[in-house]
């Protein structure tokens, strides 16, 4: 599966953006999505994923209440609905697939990649 993100782009703190993340192929519904975020000089870290029917979701501490992740299986996209943001979630954020998982958090067992769009959050 290719995966395409999009919807990143300048935003001041406490404003909104939502990112989408469009899958091609046929098979989106099979897939686990998950997001990830990569700061300068930082780790890849979580932020958030959802189960392939979309009914399971699950958040990193630092995002509940604020995050939502959903998906359209009809359109294979998955989206992050990100209100409140603060200047320390400026980084590029990425979709992710995987087909089969044990940890959703751990980047290492997600099998497909976007490229990343980037946010940008001003103080």
């Amino acid at each position: 599966v290719q995966l395409q993100a999009s919807g990143g782009g300048l935003v001041q703190a406490g404003g909104s953006l939502r990112l989408s993340c469009a899958a091609s192929g046929r098979t989106f519904s099979s897939y686990d999505m998950g997001w990830f975020r990569q700061a300068p000089g930082k780790e890849r870290e979580f932020v958030a994923a959802i189960s392939r029917s979309g009914v399971i979701t699950s958040y990193a501490d630092s995002v509940k209440g604020r995050f939502t992740i959903s998906r359209d299986n009809a359109k294979n996209t998955v989206y992050l609905q990100m209100n409140s943001l603060k200047p320390e979630e400026t980084a590029v954020y990425y979709c992710a697939a995987v087909v089969s998982i044990r940890s959703w958090s751990n980047a290492y067992e997600y099998d497909y990649w976007g490229q990343g769009t980037l946010v940008t959050v001003s103080s």
